[in-house]
């Protein structure tokens, strides 16, 4: 059960696009739209077969340092998967080892090589709130994402502000020092 409740928590993510940003990131500039970049948040196996589940991240270029930069977006630095599935590696690498997170994820359909799951643990430098469900310590991130995902109608998807707020994802933003940035910006 737990494992159908995770993967239909991953497949209502396929699609979403992450549009928004605040300010550059490094110098608290303007920004101006440059594309987008399907990134891979989730893969799982059905049937012997991987299924890709990518989000759609817009991408900026700041007007005045020429960066480009991404938008909000629920992925942790340096990482190839989505939040919610770093943050399920980290809480069942808090009970058992590495290889044997990658073959219970294997066992929920979802897909993560033994030496990716090592690195999510070993680099986590962060408490991932957590609770058991069904024997197994499972992050707040997926039950955030799957009150949401239930909460759709058909065909309708979730919008891409709730699934950050659903990952833990700071509504406001803050400037490269650390202050939190204005509502509003005032030219």
């Amino acid at each position: 059960m737990l494992a159908d409740i995770v993967q239909a928590t991953l497949v209502s993510c396929h699609g979403i696009v992450f549009d928004s940003c605040e300010a550059c990131p490094v110098c608290g500039g303007e920004l101006a739209g440059y594309d987008r970049k399907k990134k891979q948040f989730a893969v799982l196996v059905e049937e012997g077969k991987k299924n890709v589940i990518q989000v759609i991240v817009k991408r900026f270029r700041c007007c005045e340092c020429r960066q480009i930069c991404l938008a909000d977006q629920p992925f942790y630095p340096d990482t190839r998967i989505g939040s919610p599935v770093v943050d399920l590696c980290v809480t069942l690498g808090e009970t058992m080892h590495f290889p044997r997170v990658s073959s219970c994820l294997a066992e929920m359909g979802i897909f993560v090589d033994r030496w990716s799951v090592r690195n999510y643990i070993q680099k986590n430098t962060h408490s991932i709130p957590a609770a058991d469900m069904f024997g197994i310590r499972v992050p707040f991130s997926i039950f955030s994402l799957s009150t949401l995902a239930m909460g759709t109608r058909d065909g309708s998807g979730i919008d891409a502000p709730a699934v950050l707020a659903a990952c833990g994802y700071p509504s406001r933003k803050k400037d490269p020092a650390g202050h939190p940035l204005p509502d509003e910006r005032t030219d």
